[in-house]
């Protein structure tokens, strides 16, 4: 007769709780080698986490009803889990995601902050894609990475300071974005419908606080739309520009979420025409001459 335990056909909240608890080790390493199983004890986990042994075990066995969101935070912390065992724990716990973690801060109120860096990866499919404008940004709608294609087409972000690339700042504050947008008030309220949603899901921080509270008091179109209190997605659609340069651009823009990012999303623009790649790519070859003008070293 076999004495293999079978495992659970399905994950439940107990059964992963027991497996992670079996994956840590005791401080007292010495006292963990007599143990004849691997791991912490319940009591361990559970002091871990400042819940009762009672409550604790009841989890690992799937009695006592879902835990509060407070509860799965700590044990998330006591079990040293990344943010995809996280994830997990909410969604065997509560059948939902937990709270998406914020960016450490929003560049539109550090000036004189460090920039935000993203990773080497994230930053070369951005380059991959040098006829397609592409940008990532933060829940705060902070730009934070672009390619080349970005910065000849929608703004020269390498030129404007951080605290400069905020995108609700920079739609109803800067007549020339409005000027180059025919559809203005469409995009706008698209914006603010997703803005509202991006912020709720990443947690109000005192930064994204004052940054609304600046475009309601300084922005009678911002505080117009603001009040409507209008909800969206990002999902996908077309934008029409009127580029200063190569005027009249049509782009299709796709959002997607950045894994492992604390909830930065990429957007991507698409020509829609081969007039319109044409005149991308004519736009980034002039952009580069002015460059080269500039600093012939380079």
């Amino acid at each position: 007769m076999s004495t293999h335990t079978l495992q659970e056909p399905v994950e439940t909240l107990g059964s992963f709780l027991r497996e992670r608890r079996s994956r840590l080790q005791p401080e007292d390493a010495e006292g963990a080698s007599r143990r004849r199983t691997p791991g912490l004890r319940r009591e361990e986990v559970a002091a871990r986490a400042n819940v009762s042994v009672a409550w604790y075990t009841w989890l690992e066995q799937n009695r006592g009803g879902p835990p509060s969101a407070d509860v799965l935070e700590r044990l998330a912390r006591a079990l040293e889990l990344d943010e995809t065992g996280r994830e997990m724990l909410f969604l065997l716990g509560q059948q939902r995601p937990p709270p998406l973690t914020p960016p450490h801060r929003s560049l539109s109120a550090a000036a004189n902050a460090a920039p935000f860096e993203v990773s080497r990866a994230l930053q070369a499919v951005l380059d991959g894609q040098p006829l397609h404008p592409a940008i990532v940004k933060t829940p705060a709608w902070d730009i934070v990475a672009w390619n080349e294609a970005a910065s000849a087409v929608l703004a020269d972000y390498e030129a404007t300071p951080p605290e400069q690339r905020n995108v609700m700042r920079r739609l109803f504050s800067d007549p020339a974005v409005k000027a180059a947008l025919p559809d203005w008030e469409q995009i706008v309220r698209w914006s603010v419908a997703v803005f509202r949603v991006d912020i709720a899901r990443s947690g109000t921080t005192p930064e994204v606080a004052a940054l609304t509270a600046e475009l309601q008091a300084g922005n009678a179109d911002f505080a117009r739309i603001w009040a409507e209190s209008e909800v969206r997605n990002h999902g996908s659609g077309t934008k029409r520009l009127m580029h200063e340069i190569a005027g009249p651009l049509q782009l299709d823009y796709s959002a997607f979420a950045v894994a492992d990012t604390n909830a930065l999303t990429m957007i991507v623009f698409t020509p829609v025409t081969p007039a319109d790649a044409r005149a991308i790519e004519s736009l980034i070859l002039q952009r580069r001459a002015r460059k080269h003008a500039a600093n012939p070293a380079q």
